[in-house]
């Protein structure tokens, strides 16, 4: 198995992506060790000659800073600060995310001003290398001091405690560690804060729902074709004039990904009895493109912040400074998780909306698409399934990021609370992917009504491949094994290349 060097250089969502399906294994570069190295000699020599305090080094945590603590307590401190921070619950974080925690983490303590020793680094590679995932619990951070509690529990496994997924079981640490012939970890001085300080929890789910969006977008404007010709919709308002007028990036990428989908299609080419089309067909371009337009933005933000050092105190060992700050704080991220979240919502209801036009009887289409109406519902109650999951993403798309709620006696006075908007993220992300394999279902089933009229290449390569799993509806079925067919139809397959 090839293998994949971790270097000072940049990364992005998109290279992660790659590096998570090879399966490649991880191997720090020279430079970084000898970084790492470096840092952690310089903070040796200075916690040994300096009389003055260093938070987190010799002192307490959070509202606790002014407490001093003794030399032969250092290791102790670390240690305590671990057990004690390892408060999370709720339902378990996913674990190709708390993987993408491990590789962050790595990352952010590879650049040498941590304070980190060599060893704890290279101790999670192994973790990583040997798929020993820790167990990490969805709530208990709030995206200020770093994300405390999910890190505190990606830390636990290095000191022997807390559990971990391994080879498709849930074991303890220890049995894990026992696997690969390890013993726990003793951390040294500032190691465990630099383990739980960082935004390594919130940029994971940013990172995962960056590359989930993407693929979930493109399938927005495929099957947005679809429901196009289903519902015999016009193509000028994809006009490369309309939005050379108005040219902002998503919008003008989104009406040549449908002149591209749609080319050489009877369907579109036909003359239409109709002037205009609903919103919810006419304006893709500008709805789809705001959402493309505000991923962009997010991918930015992300690409920054996994290219960081996000924990405290910071180690500066040419300058022999050793800075107490707030790069740990989530704010940068919060505003866009929450961003995210309405960029996906926005997608979701859109599409709910085609769906609805589709089974409302219009166009020569039959009244919820099937036969015999009254004594079949047809597809009635998927659309209630699309618009219940779209409300719900309109409650879910209030922002977390404009809360905050005083910790540690007042010393954490302002958070960002971006590990919830993170969570609620990818719930919406989840209901996205629902309400497009409706519509795709349904938008399907509407495009029969138009035969023996053929869409385009693009389109009918699609909706053979659909319907190797899903055949057309001659009478009510049960609905519920075609939509979570649908869902796994989009989870399974790449959109074509004119999506991208």
């Amino acid at each position: 198995m090839s293998t994949y060097i971790i270097t000072l250089d940049p990364i992005t969502p998109s290279s992660l992506g790659e590096l998570f399906r090879s399966n490649k294994k991880l191997e720090l570069s020279d430079e970084v060790i000898r970084k790492v190295e470096n840092c952690r000699t310089y903070l040796d020599q200075k916690i040994a000659s300096s009389k003055s305090p260093i938070y987190g080094v010799n002192t307490g945590f959070g509202a606790l800073y002014d407490k001093s603590v003794s030399s032969k307590d250092l290791e102790t401190l670390q240690h305590n600060l671990v057990v004690s921070h390892a408060c999370g619950t709720g339902d378990e974080v996913p674990v190709e995310i708390v993987r993408l925690m491990l590789f962050l983490k790595i990352k952010g303590m590879s650049y040498g001003n941590s304070g980190i020793h060599p060893d704890t680094l290279l101790r999670l590679v192994e973790f990583y290398n040997e798929g020993i995932t820790p167990v990490v619990f969805e709530q208990g951070s709030l995206g200020a001091s770093g994300d405390l509690s999910p890190l505190a529990h990606l830390s636990l496994p290095l000191i022997g405690l807390g559990e971990v997924n391994y080879k498709g079981k849930k074991i303890t640490a220890a049995e894990a560690l026992n696997a690969i012939g390890k013993t726990p970890l003793q951390l040294q001085s500032k190691e465990g804060l630099a383990l739980l300080n960082g935004t390594q929890f919130m940029s994971s789910y940013g990172v995962h729902l960056l590359l989930k969006a993407s693929k979930l977008v493109q399938w927005a404007d495929l099957i947005g074709a679809i429901s196009l010709e289903a519902y015999d919709g016009r193509i000028e308002p994809f006009h490369p004039n309309i939005h050379n007028i108005r040219p902002h990036a998503g919008q003008v990428h989104t009406a040549q990904v449908f002149q591209k989908i749609l080319h050489n299609s009877e369907i579109i080419k036909q003359e239409k009895k109709h002037v205009q089309d609903p919103y919810s067909l006419r304006c893709i371009p500008q709805v789809h493109g705001a959402s493309k337009d505000a991923f962009n933005y997010i991918y930015h933000v992300i690409t920054t912040e996994i290219n960081s050092v996000t924990d405290n105190p910071t180690v500066f060992p040419h300058d022999d400074l050793v800075i107490s700050a707030g790069n740990f704080h989530g704010q940068p991220l919060a505003i866009p998780l929450d961003v995210m979240s309405i960029a996906m919502a926005e997608l979701g209801s859109i599409s709910e909306r085609r769906t609805y036009l589709l089974v409302s009887g219009q166009r020569e289409l039959p009244p919820f698409l099937v036969a015999n109406a009254g004594l079949n519902s047809g597809f009635m109650i998927p659309q209630y399934t699309a618009a219940s999951l779209v409300s719900q993403n309109k409650q879910l798309c209030t922002p977390a990021s404009v809360d905050s709620i005083t910790s540690s006696n007042g010393q954490e006075d302002h958070v960002s609370m971006g590990a919830n908007a993170a969570t609620k993220a990818l719930r919406v992300a989840d209901n996205l992917e629902r309400i497009l394999a409706i519509e795709l279902l349904t938008a399907v089933q509407a495009l029969e009504f138009r035969r023996p009229l053929r869409s385009s290449e693009e389109v009918e390569k699609i909706v053979s491949d659909f319907r190797t799993d899903i055949p057309f509806m001659e009478k009510d079925r049960l609905l519920h094994d075609d939509i979570i067919k649908s869902i796994e139809f989009l989870k399974s397959n790449t959109p074509p290349p004119s999506t991208i």
